[in-house]
């Protein structure tokens, strides 16, 4: 059996726990994890009705933070965005944020991702509204991630972009030097650079940020040069064709967490092991083994628990959730594509139901029907970590 995430918190825990504080959000993940699949969180006894062998099936914790929990919800997101794919390609961006805010991020994480999102969606319809490159309004999805592979701070969103807009009229506008090329990166970077720098120095004069990790106005007027100077990186990669592409592309990213079980290679009492991408980047890399010392993993993680409530899946222009219906139907109707047949999605989900069922309703020994025979309640054990001061409580046994 591979090394969990669960793991490396049980072992390496109490000793983060003995010179660090939690969050609330960082505790109720923190027990998310610890009890998924667990009988601390109950579950349901199954009989094989013609072999009689039994076995348990443990409740998962659904937690966003958690790896066991994360590639359902993908399939079921997935599916629930097939019909509000167009009949265009999709370009895939990415805005990061220089490291030189990963400082300000650990103590206002909201601040800091809310802006980023508040920035990069500006910036992108700003750009779609300039009839130089579009003239209409878009549609794109932004994702928020924390991440490198080896679990440090580095943020940035993902977008995912229609190539091509909808008119003030209805019509829809395609790119206009190719149907791949939306807008260049360098001046994507200049603007958005520049309305997050602006963001920043409204925040400092209305005292938004008063638990700025940088106090005196002197070190904040150097973070801002700092800011100024650096080249801000807004990447475009190449953009995709097709509804399954864009699905699966896009899937991968909307519900990704900061660690996957498969590369978690070991828990060891020197620390955890981990596979990550080689040097170079890219999903063609190669990959490399690398050892974090337990309690450093353990901190490295929590700092990418978002804050309760963050939305870090958001929709703007045609897929904006107060007028998407209409905007999309103006769209398909621009596109020549279709009316979505609920009936037909409902068969496919339907299908999707069934064919799952059939994957894990079937004895493995003699394929017969699991039936329930028995169910136990979740368990009453004490909360575990708690938010607060740092620690030295030892951790209660596992249920």
């Amino acid at each position: 059996m591979s090394a969990t995430l669960a793991e490396a918190l049980a072992r390496f825990g109490p000793g983060y726990l003995a010179a660090h504080g939690l969050s609330r959000a960082q505790a109720k993940a923190w027990r998310a994890i610890a009890a998924c699949r667990t009988p601390a969180l109950g579950g349901q006894q199954f009989a094989c009705d013609a072999c009689g062998s039994t076995q348990w099936r443990w409740h998962s914790c659904r937690s966003r933070h958690c790896p066991r929990c994360q590639k359902q919800a993908a399939d079921a997101w997935r599916r629930a965005r097939l019909a509000e794919l167009l009949a265009v390609p999709y370009a895939h961006l990415v805005f990061t944020l220089p490291h030189e805010l990963n400082a300000l991020a650990r103590h206002h994480p909201r601040w800091v991702y809310e802006t980023l999102f508040a920035c990069t969606a500006a910036t992108l319809t700003e750009f779609a509204a300039n009839p130089r490159w579009l003239g209409g309004r878009p549609s794109f999805t932004l994702v928020l991630h924390t991440w490198t592979q080896d679990l440090r701070l580095h943020i940035h969103a993902h977008a995912l972009m229609a190539c091509g807009a909808l008119d003030a009229e209805g019509g829809w506008i395609a790119p206009r030097r190719t149907e791949r090329f939306l807008f260049p990166v360098h001046a994507l970077s200049r603007v958005f650079a520049g309305k997050f720098r602006a963001a920043l120095r409204a925040a400092e004069r209305d005292g938004t940020l008063r638990d700025d990790p940088l106090p005196a106005a002197g070190q904040r007027q150097r973070r801002l040069q700092r800011l100024t100077e650096k080249n801000w990186v807004v990447y475009a990669k190449t953009p995709l064709a097709g509804p399954a592409a864009v699905l699966d592309y896009l899937a991968r990213y909307t519900h990704r967490t900061a660690i996957g079980h498969e590369r978690i290679l070991a828990v060891c009492d020197d620390g955890v092991r981990l596979r990550v991408r080689g040097d170079g980047g890219g999903r063609n890399a190669g990959k490399k083994i690398v050892r974090i010392d337990g309690a450093e993993f353990v901190g490295r993680f929590l700092q990418h628990v978002l804050p309760a409530g963050f939305k870090r899946i958001r929709h703007y222009g045609l897929l904006a959730p107060a007028h998407k219906t209409r905007c999309l139907s103006q769209a398909r109707a621009a596109l020549a594509m279709p009316v979505p047949n609920p009936i037909a999605q409902e068969t496919v989900a339907a299908f999707m139901r069934r064919v799952a069922r059939i994957e894990i309703e079937r004895c493995p020994r003699c394929h017969g029907c699991w039936r329930p025979i028995a169910h136990a309640a979740a368990l009453r054990t004490s909360l575990w970590p708690r938010a607060g001061r740092p620690t030295t409580a030892a951790q209660p046994q596992a249920p």
